[in-house]
């Protein structure tokens, strides 16, 4: 039987924390957390095949979406553009990726590409997640500058309309890597949120000095625009005693619940089950997570949130990743997936009567 410290991947509330240890000493082994199959969430069996779309330019590989309605109800998407670079194809992403803005008519397309939002010499902008707060759009992204040695940070822009100007927050990046902390080597792929109370959290990808595992962790704020304070029980979500990760948090607050989808990036599912795969390939080359939380801070056991390209389209198994869900009057209606293996940015899925 295994437990491999499954009881620690994510977090208890504090004032359960003992309570919880206790009942775990007392329970056999074979009732574990690592005992029952991972299962398939409301959320992924609401989910209905749509198309790849956002054919990259020759020279260019696009990579995920970050789709919003504007008021006139004009689908825009945002997305990572990288300058092509023969057989290792997205090799530039961290120096060269540029953010681009297109706009259509309905998901289905056609697509205009409108310009260019974020580009520069001097650092690189990647993986942007977009949102909506009163009459202020808000845009997150990786930010990292070209200089050697540099980590990835977080950076943020926002503007009063989809079409701009975008102001750059004078302070990016706001969340950075800081020695000592659970993001000491690494702060990327954020997602925004307003919670609850309505302070503004970003949820992002971490890893610690030494680690090679991503975890997940957040950073609060009273302002959109910071300063964003880490979490002091950072990480939130962490499976590296098993030697294993997720990545690519997409979390939002809805029906006074907290959510968040994630890649399964080596296989946390099979360790969760008791039946750990061996040499599990990293990336999106299998179904993805989706975790609930009452506070969005301490998160529970997960469930399967959106499966493969192979399952939805009968194509070669490439990576899917960079989840994101398209809102329209304020309930999810397509969930949005990077893919690796096609020369489009991705693919979206209807989420059909999600309850």
């Amino acid at each position: 039987m295994m437990t491999m410290n499954i009881a620690f991947a994510v977090k208890p509330p504090l004032h359960l924390g003992r309570s919880i240890l206790c009942l775990l000493l007392l329970v056999p082994a074979s009732l574990s957390w690592g005992d029952e199959p991972i299962k398939e969430s409301g959320f992924g069996k609401s989910l209905v095949p749509g198309k790849f779309i956002l054919l990259a330019k020759d020279g260019w590989w696009n990579w995920g979406m970050a789709p919003i309605y504007d008021e006139q109800g004009q689908l825009h998407i945002f997305n990572s553009s990288i300058p092509y670079k023969g057989a290792r194809g997205m090799g530039y992403w961290q120096s060269k990726s540029i953010i681009n803005h297109y706009v259509a008519d309905s998901v289905e397309g056609p697509y205009k590409l409108l310009g260019t939002l974020f580009s520069s010499d001097q650092r690189t902008y990647h993986n942007p997640q977009i949102s909506k707060v009163g009459d202020t759009y808000v845009l997150v992204f990786l930010w990292k500058s070209v200089e050697k040695g540099s980590l990835q940070s977080i950076g943020i822009a926002t503007a009063k309309s989809l079409d701009g100007p975008w102001t750059e927050n004078p302070n990016n990046p706001i969340i950075r890597p800081t020695p000592g902390t659970p993001n000491a080597a690494h702060a990327s792929n954020p997602s925004f949120l307003v919670d609850r109370e309505g302070k503004f959290r970003i949820y992002y990808k971490s890893m610690s000095e030494g680690s090679r595992f991503r975890e997940i962790s957040v950073a609060i704020a009273d302002k959109i625009d910071g300063p964003y304070v880490d979490c002091p029980e950072n990480p939130l979500i962490s499976y590296k005693d098993m030697q294993r990760d997720i990545e690519d948090p997409y979390a939002f607050f809805y029906r006074d619940t907290y959510y968040m989808i994630t890649e399964d990036r080596m296989d946390v599912a099979s360790v969760l089950s008791g039946k750990p795969s061996e040499n599990a390939k990293p990336g999106g080359n299998r179904p993805g997570l989706l975790f609930k939380s009452t506070d969005g801070i301490h998160w529970g056991r997960p469930e399967f949130s959106y499966n493969t390209d192979a399952h939805y389209f009968g194509k070669e198994l490439s990576r899917s990743e960079r989840p994101h869900i398209l809102w329209k009057h304020g309930k999810p209606e397509y969930l949005f997936l990077a893919n690796h293996g096609s020369r489009e940015a991705g693919f979206y899925l209807k989420i059909d009567n999600w309850n």
